[in-house]
């Protein structure tokens, strides 16, 4: 790096709260004050887990749409698409989400078809 630019960085830095010697450090490793050089690790991304709806004799096509549209966010073709393979099938994919996420889906999809009278189940899988 030209001086210039050394300086022009040093000065943001020095702005910042920011040692000169932190500033110049390689992505995978950082020095602090005293010497040491520390690994950063990588971030693992969380596994995902799909939602699976299943067919039963007794939730209409027009609940299953509404499921889909108010708890996934399915725009109207979208759920029409999903409630047709849980039809014709026996199941469909709501939405793939992290466990927490995909967790607390089902316990509101569950708790809203229970205070319908619907018995519509939805199961989590790993993806």
């Amino acid at each position: 790096m030209t001086t210039k630019l050394h300086n022009i960085f040093s000065s943001f830095d020095s702005l910042r709260g920011v040692s000169p010697s932190l500033s110049d450090h390689d992505e995978d490793t950082d020095e602090e004050s005293s010497g040491m050089v520390v690994e950063k690790s990588k971030v693992q991304k969380p596994p995902l887990y799909k939602i699976i709806m299943h067919n039963d004799d007794y939730t209409t096509m027009e609940f299953v749409i509404l499921v889909l549209k108010k708890f996934f966010l399915k725009s109207d073709g979208q759920a029409n698409e999903i409630m047709l393979s849980v039809h014709q099938k026996g199941s469909g994919i709501c939405g793939t989400y992290t466990f927490e996420v995909a967790e607390t889906k089902i316990i509101h999809v569950n708790r809203f078809s229970k205070e319908n009278g619907h018995p519509l189940k939805v199961t989590l899988e790993e993806e």
